[in-house]
């Protein structure tokens, strides 16, 4: 059987969120933010991150050190830092909601609207992680661009230009907002058809009957009236499913007693 629109959208939205909230954790441990070549020794590349400098060398191979002084750090960095734990938190935070609210969760059938209600909860989370992983990752591209072309500094001197992370932090951040927007979108649809779930497909095998030709519990009682009706009804649990091909004396409904005559 298919996924009905609203179950795709879930699905997709929470995966997308993942993989977004993955990169952007990746993007934050990564020293490749900015990388610069030196003209007078093309052998040797400086890389920098929100942790650590590194210089990699033909001859003596990669070399970092990390950063001693948070406060000694430009204020970009320190802000960056700040923000993308903030992406983090508000990531793992949107994704625990979101997966509640799925429709194959059993938590929070509860009181009803529960499980919508953590869907869009846990899905503006995400977007709102997206929004703030993007922040940072554009500051620090805008202002190395800026520098890059900034003419009151000498061509000898070497520019810093844009890192892989950068843009490893653009696909998480973007990522982020689609799967945020695609959770919401699926929480705002109305429910799909009923579908059959475990216990109903167990019922129809044992009964007989196939998972797509199932009918409700009102149906299988709508032909009896009066006593009988409600004895076929307290047999036929309210919410459960029931093959068509089954009868109602497959349940054998007790005929009501006759009242005795006055």
């Amino acid at each position: 059987m298919g996924l009905s629109c609203r179950a795709a959208g879930q699905y997709l939205g929470l995966l997308l969120s993942a993989l977004g909230w993955v990169l952007t954790i990746i993007t934050t441990y990564l020293p490749l933010w900015k990388h610069r070549n030196l003209d007078l020794n093309e052998m040797e590349n400086w890389t920098l991150g929100l942790w650590q400098a590194c210089v990699v060398q033909e001859e003596v191979g990669r070399q970092c050190k990390v950063f001693e002084s948070f406060l000694a750090l430009p204020a970009e960095l320190r802000i960056s830092r700040i923000l993308m734990f903030v992406s983090h938190g508000l990531g793992v935070l949107g994704l625990l909601l979101s997966t509640l609210g799925l429709d194959c969760m059993r938590v929070g059938e509860r009181p009803p609207g529960l499980k919508k209600r953590l869907l869009v909860l846990g899905g503006l989370l995400l977007w709102t992680a997206g929004v703030v992983a993007l922040v940072p990752v554009s500051w620090v591209a805008y202002g190395t661009v800026r520098e890059f072309w900034d003419e009151a500094i000498p061509e000898i001197v070497p520019r810093w230009e844009l890192g892989d992370a950068l843009f490893l932090g653009w696909f998480g951040g973007l990522c982020l907002l689609l799967g945020g927007g695609l959770l919401n979108c699926a929480a705002c649809l109305g429910p799909g058809a009923p579908t059959v779930g475990l216990e109903e497909a167990g019922a129809a095998s044992q009964l007989g009957g196939h998972p797509r030709e199932m009918e409700p519990h009102p149906a299988k009682c709508q032909t009896w009236t009066g006593p009988q009706s409600q004895a076929c009804r307290g047999l036929f649990k309210e919410g459960q499913w029931y093959p068509r091909s089954v009868s109602i004396k497959t349940r054998s409904c007790p005929s009501p007693r006759p009242e005795p005559e006055k």
